[in-house]
């Protein structure tokens, strides 16, 4: 396959990523993936405002996340076919249209409309990822990687913090509004700043989604680091997705914007995702991943008395977060080694497996909640946290 770019912006002559450049990708990552998760703090008001329950409301989160898992399925491959600057821009403007849709909503239905074509079309954030990857010199491409994945996942979790300071201020739909021109406005710049970037894979697009499939039925390694992700952002969710009902309720009953700062523990525990990166650029890739899962496992400890601890909880978050970024982190780095003419693809499918788990967790998290309460929160994500870390263990044994 053959691979060639055209590069227009300062800082790429010398093989590597302009950092202005790769801090702009950064926050954009975070911006278009961010609203996929205004909801979730927002989560009671939401239930209330629109007369739905609980379990209903958590649908908001499922079907984020499925749209996002389409859309890598579908749109993400289109990076090894397309000019990328265009599909960025493109996908953004869609994107920024959904938040709009969502804004404006009165009605459940609307409102998963605008939360579906914002989901599918945030996947612009794992076509943003690979281009920094190819973009990078190869002795920095794990720390490439490693700052955009921050930013990523600290637009998941500040997503939480800023919702509920906004709906505090202005009610649910302001969060929307102001997502909507937060986007539009990374749209603009990253359009005057982004490189073309040509790439040709010689597949129709037919031919590239069946190569997507075919690269994980060719690929153990890709079909093992799938697997660990989607435990990873099931365990992730399954915590996230509830918690809100559980700081909401009595004898917290924190305000929305309380209950977002919370997103700010966990946005110190995805600034790991930089080390991680360093840590697999040095060959230390495979003790990331076990000392990743290992946190996952240990923080259920701790969020298992949430509901009497404040103080556990906050440990509890840090630990997981800490856990989740870092997996996900060397999962990345991983798959880029095995071919980097196919990153997108090896994206996509990866990606895909990611989120699937993810709106699995979300899902599974409602239900357990609405049946047992917290337990059975924390029964279903350390059974989570505890499948992936036996698939690593499984795999290493093997050996």
């Amino acid at each position: 396959m053959h691979t060639t770019h055209t590069l227009r912006h300062p800082g790429h002559e010398h093989g590597g990523l302009h950092p202005l450049l790769m801090w702009l990708m950064t926050v954009a990552t975070g911006l278009a993936v961010a609203g996929n998760y205004y909801a979730q703090p927002l989560l009671p008001e939401i239930s209330r405002a629109l007369g739905i329950s609980a379990a209903s409301a958590g649908g908001i989160v499922t079907t984020a996340q499925l749209g996002y898992a389409l859309g890598l399925l579908l749109i993400v491959p289109l990076g090894d076919m397309l000019e990328r600057r265009r599909l960025i821009i493109s996908m953004m403007l869609l994107a920024t249209a959904g938040l709009l849709i969502s804004a404006s909503a009165n009605s459940i239905s609307q409102l998963l409309l605008g939360t579906a074509l914002a989901g599918v079309c945030s996947v612009v954030a794992q076509i943003l990822l690979p281009l920094g990857a190819s973009l990078a010199a190869e002795a920095e491409r794990g720390r490439v990687v490693g700052t955009i994945m921050s930013g990523l996942l600290t637009g998941i979790l500040l997503a939480r913090t800023v919702a509920g300071t906004l709906a505090d201020l202005g009610g649910w739909h302001t969060v929307y509004w102001c997502g909507a021109a937060g986007m539009l406005l990374m749209t603009v710049v990253l359009a005057r700043q982004l490189p073309v970037s040509r790439v040709g894979s010689g597949l129709s697009y037919p031919q590239l989604l069946r190569s997507v499939l075919g690269l994980f039925k060719e690929e153990a390694s890709l079909r093992l680091r799938g697997l660990l992700g989607a435990m990873a952002f099931a365990t992730f969710s399954v915590m996230w997705t509830s918690l809100a009902f559980l700081l909401s309720a009595p004898p917290f009953s924190f305000s929305n914007s309380t209950i977002g700062l919370f997103g700010l523990a966990g946005a110190a525990g995805a600034m790991s995702a930089n080390i991680v990166g360093r840590l697999s650029d040095r060959g230390h890739g495979p003790l990331a991943t076990r000392l990743s899962l290992g946190l996952m496992l240990l923080a259920w400890l701790p969020l298992a008395l949430a509901p009497h601890s404040i103080t556990a909880l906050l440990v509890g978050i840090l630990l997981l977060d800490l856990g989740v970024a870092g997996c996900h982190v060397s999962n990345q780095g991983a798959i880029y080694r095995i071919r980097p003419e196919a990153r997108n693809r090896l994206t996509s499918a990866y990606m895909t497996s990611y989120f699937i788990g993810g709106a699995v967790g979300s899902l599974a998290s409602a239900w357990a909640y609405g049946h047992w309460g917290w337990s059975g929160v924390v029964v279903v994500g350390a059974a989570c946290s505890l499948t992936g870390l036996s698939a690593w263990e499984l795999s290493r044994t093997g050996r």
